[in-house]
């Protein structure tokens, strides 16, 4: 697909189709002011007649419209003028792109992106038209024997109004699609099913990705791990056939001697539950168990297609939980990389076991501030449901600049409480602490678990249980957060706008 931006007036556009907005009130917006008195005289006409109403999510597809060199005119429902905001703005954009893909049209021009959203701005605006398009056009059919035929939609154009700064849009259009990418990253890893995307496949897509983008890569294998000491990794792929793997990859777009943000996906590419085994019916949606790493990885790509100017260390420990005659068992006690021991008196709470390690193992980078991001608990999923994703921190800032990008990305998290009550929850008889603390506040007492191992740095966890993926007839894979941290990069970097 191709992008571009054009400010040229939209009656002298020549286009496959020409796409406008409307209101509730049958009001015309922002862009279709363009239009020369005939083709404003004949959209109302028909506006008139009652084939459209403006309301948020209805399309009319007119053709040959009068003095409109375009093959097509879309007008696209936007709803109640005074309720359009940042969500409208964006389930417009979809909408339009959408049925494009079903028009036929091989181009078309979208003046939708010159429709002012309240507190954003043009930049904005062209990032999330290009986010929100790519989305909407994604497909993944790389196991279908008859794959879905070719749409003939690859080429849209932003409409800007001629006061916009061109080469300001044009930062805006190019974050947008870099974005856009390493969502479409992360959705393939998450969608790839358990048998080809193990932790081996992951190391080898960190390995390619370094090499496209000369990139430093190092992946830890067993033998390294255990010299270690990452006792606690490793003891959730004792019943695996599958070698675990550390991967650690550094973007160095800033200056020599920063220190970097630090990301840590979890990298579980089946979760059975080990010998703590899931119950059987929905355990194909545990290959998703890996969009934590799935999302690190594609936050890594779209920085580097950007060059951002900071430094960036991202860390992925990667393994697949199996029950089996050698997997740990309920009981078991593990010495993790930090030297603090653990009771597992779940296999299933497998994720903190080699997110602690690999929090431990981020120490050694010195780093600015540290994010791990997981599929880690179903209780944050009965806390906040698909919309929010988790946010847990030990730095107030830090969560303060998390919640801003997720906003502004609309891609948004909710804070929950760390406090040291909750701690008591993890008490244990044998161990230095239990990897669970039972049903009450199940994703806090998970985070209270991971700060325990966070304590020497700036660091923020986001739980993806309920936001990494859909299931149902649009089960798969959804990319979050990818936007969310990008955003977050975006703002440290001095180039969000």
């Amino acid at each position: 697909m191709e992008f571009s931006i054009k400010r040229k007036a939209s009656e002298k556009q020549r286009s496959g189709c020409v796409v406008i907005g409307v209101f509730e009130t049958r009001k015309f917006a922002a862009g279709a002011d363009s239009f020369g008195k005939d083709t404003q005289r004949s959209i109302s006409e028909i506006l008139a007649r009652g084939d459209m109403d403006g309301k948020a999510g209805t399309t009319l597809l007119l053709h040959n419209v009068s003095a409109l060199p375009a093959e097509r005119l879309l007008i696209v429902g936007l709803g109640k003028e005074k309720e359009f905001h940042d969500k409208e703005y964006c389930a417009a954009i979809r909408t339009a792109v959408k049925t494009l893909n079903d028009t036929g049209t091989p181009d078309a021009t979208l003046l939708l992106t010159q429709i002012p959203v309240k507190k954003r701005s043009v930049a904005w605006r062209i990032r999330q038209a290009a986010m929100v398009a790519s989305e909407a056009l994604y497909r993944f059919d790389r196991f279908k024997s008859k794959k879905e035929a070719p749409r003939p939609l690859d080429r849209l154009i932003f409409s800007i109004d001629e006061k916009v700064k061109e080469a300001q849009a044009a930062q805006a259009l190019e974050q947008g699609l870099a974005i856009a990418e390493g969502v479409a990253l992360a959705r393939t890893l998450g969608n790839l099913p358990g048998n080809v995307c193990t932790p081996t496949h992951l190391a080898e897509t960190a390995l390619l990705m370094s090499h496209d983008h000369s990139l430093e890569c190092r992946i830890l294998e067993q033998p390294d791990m255990e010299a270690l000491g990452m006792h606690s990794l490793l003891s959730v792929t004792k019943g695996s056939h599958q070698p675990p793997k550390l991967i650690v990859v550094h973007y160095k777009g800033g200056k020599t001697g920063d220190k970097p943000v630090v990301l840590v996906g979890k990298g579980i590419t089946f979760d059975t539950g080990g010998i703590s085994l899931k119950p059987g019916e929905g355990m194909d949606e545990m290959k998703f168990d890996m969009c934590g790493a799935a999302s690190v990885l594609g936050t890594l790509k779209a920085v580097a297609l950007m060059k951002l100017p900071i430094n960036l260390t991202v860390i992925v420990p990667s393994v697949e939980n199996m029950p089996g005659g050698a997997a740990s068992k309920p009981g078991d006690i593990v010495t993790s990389l930090s030297g603090q021991t653990i009771e597992i008196l779940n296999t299933d709470a497998e994720g903190r076991l080699i997110l602690c390690d690999a929090l431990t193992y981020a120490e050694r980078f010195n780093p600015k501030a540290v994010i791990d991001v997981a599929t880690l608990t179903g209780a944050c999923v009965i806390a906040l449901g698909h919309v929010a994703t988790g946010l847990f921190a030990n730095d107030d800032e830090l969560a303060g600049e998390l919640l801003g990008a997720g906003a502004v990305a609309a891609d948004r998290a909710w804070q929950m409480p760390l406090w040291d009550d909750y701690q008591e929850q993890l008490k244990s008889n044998f161990a230095d602490m239990a990897n669970i603390g039972g049903r009450p506040a199940g994703s806090v007492t998970a985070a209270c678990f991971l700060s325990r191992f966070a304590g020497k740095f700036a660091w923020a966890h986001l739980d993806i249980a309920g936001t990494a993926w859909k299931s149902g007839a649009e089960k798969g894979a959804t990319g979050r957060p990818v936007p969310l941290l990008v955003h977050f990069l975006l703002e440290r970097a001095g180039k969000l706008h």
